[in-house]
């Protein structure tokens, strides 16, 4: 009996798809790598599914890919053709809300948005966010270690890990989902899996803390004529709101004049700034809340730290504002080609990488359209390039670019992860000494190579 044969015996033939019966949205993730038929699909629905699975899948040496919300961009969950692709999309429950130890249980196929509606409902809430909430899955989000646009007050989704279910590749059930704040017991093996990305273990479940809503949020968008003084304006707020400075977000000039050329969004402002800000602070709407912060932003216009400021009035206002920051998702539809970059720079480096990153892009690849945005609370910036044709060579561009990464102390990747993309890149941020202990331990985990095989590094299977 073949291999498909003993999966569709044991789990069902609703569970196992194979050739035209594979939807095509399998075929890739959102790296936009050639879309790759896999082998079969199958669409485990509990985690005993998961466990049979990679136990054969082991047996017969058969490398498979886990797929959660497909929003990945560095191929970590596009399909390679001699793979079988888990999804898990069945595996989408939202389990206990516990209030008194306030913890959520989910399934890993459970949607993020999933989870802050159901932490919403019971008065919680839940501290990561990011613009795929409505399809990136919970078990992705760990895999991940995924950040977004809370990070400066939140964290990662790491810091949000109460406890993990995973399967390893021979098929055995590993269970941590204790709900105790303070566990000093050995190897913490539940963070290993965050921005493992599918490499060690296929996550089940997850047990994530929630926390008391904050208070409703102020917003407004500000111009800063210079990235220093948007590093000065970030760290008053820090000052001013006591630790409740929510939203940092930092769109520099190219990014708002290719919004504005695709016709994606309107200048905001009557004289273009060189940083255009989206802040948000959770202070409340009370008369005292507004008055800090109006104080507050009118002392650093005053201060010159600021040119302009608009404070949203009403939810209407602030949704406006957040559709500047998010008009990005739509540029790659009016460009011939997008090559995406998503890194972390220090604070105190931002100004001088983005001047290269400009300054390179004009040279090595002319005509070209370069934007710069991202979190810069945090120092994440994502940089696009689009290309003034699609055929323009961008690997001179790419390996200055990295190089530029690693010169200035950052990292190749802030939070899309490695994957397949930035396989080659990984040494511009990891030492040689950290890359084989990674391989230890995926050897010991996973000895014949079988998860996610050739993402984040190249793992030697043991034959």
């Amino acid at each position: 009996m073949t291999l498909l044969q003993t999966l569709t015996e044991q789990l069902g033939e609703n569970k196992v798809s194979v050739g035209e019966q594979i939807p095509a949205k399998h075929f890739s993730d959102a790296s936009l790598f050639p879309p790759t038929v896999p082998i079969a699909l199958v669409r485990p629905s509990t985690t005993l599914d998961v466990s049979n699975i990679l136990r054969l899948c082991n047996a017969a040496r058969q490398p498979v890919v886990v797929q959660g919300g497909l929003t990945g961009l560095v191929g970590g969950a596009h399909p390679k053709g001699d793979e079988i692709a888990i999804t898990m999309e069945n595996m989408s429950a939202i389990g206990e809300i516990d209030v008194v130890n306030r913890t959520i249980t989910v399934q890993a196929g459970a949607t993020l948005a999933q989870v802050q509606e159901a932490a919403s409902g019971v008065g919680f809430f839940y501290g990561v966010d990011l613009g795929a909430r409505n399809s990136c899955t919970i078990g992705g989000n760990v895999a991940t270690n995924a950040g977004g646009v809370q990070v400066l007050r939140y964290g990662t989704t790491r810091r949000h890990i109460a406890g993990v279910e995973a399967v390893l590749p021979d098929g055995t059930v590993i269970s941590s989902m204790s709900k105790v704040m303070k566990n000093n017991t050995g190897y913490d093996w539940p963070q290993l899996m965050a921005g493992s990305e599918g490499t060690l273990a296929v996550i089940t479940r997850v047990c994530l803390n929630l926390m008391v809503a904050p208070k409703p949020l102020l917003t407004a968008l500000c111009a800063a004529n210079s990235i220093e003084d948007a590093l000065l304006v970030c760290r008053r707020l820090q000052e001013k709101f006591d630790g409740k400075l929510v939203t940092y977000e930092a769109m520099w000039r190219n990014y708002m004049e290719a919004g504005e050329h695709w016709g994606l969004l309107t200048a905001p402002f009557n004289t273009a700034p060189d940083i255009t800000l989206l802040v948000e602070a959770a202070l409340g709407m009370d008369e005292a809340a507004r008055a800090l912060f109006e104080t507050t932003l009118f002392e650093m216009l005053e201060d010159g730290l600021l040119h302009d400021a608009l404070i949203a009035q009403s939810e209407s206002d602030r949704l406006r504002f957040w559709q500047l920051r998010e008009a990005n998702y739509e540029y790659y539809r009016h460009a011939s080609k997008e090559i995406h970059y998503d890194i972390a720079v220090p604070l105190d480096r931002i100004a001088g990488f983005v001047d290269f990153a400009e300054t390179s892009a004009r040279q090595t690849l002319p005509g070209s359209r370069i934007v710069v945005y991202g979190h810069l609370g945090d120092g994440n910036l994502h940089v696009a390039i689009y290309p003034a044709d699609a055929a323009q060579a961008i690997i001179p561009f790419e390996t200055a670019f990295y190089d530029a990464v690693k010169a200035c102390g950052g990292s190749v990747s802030a939070e899309h992860g490695i994957g397949v993309a930035k396989l080659k890149h990984l040494l511009h941020t990891r030492s040689e000494e950290e890359l084989q202990l990674m391989r230890t331990i995926k050897t010991a985990l996973d000895p014949h190579a079988i998860l996610n095989r050739d993402r984040v590094f190249t793992a030697k299977p043991v034959l």
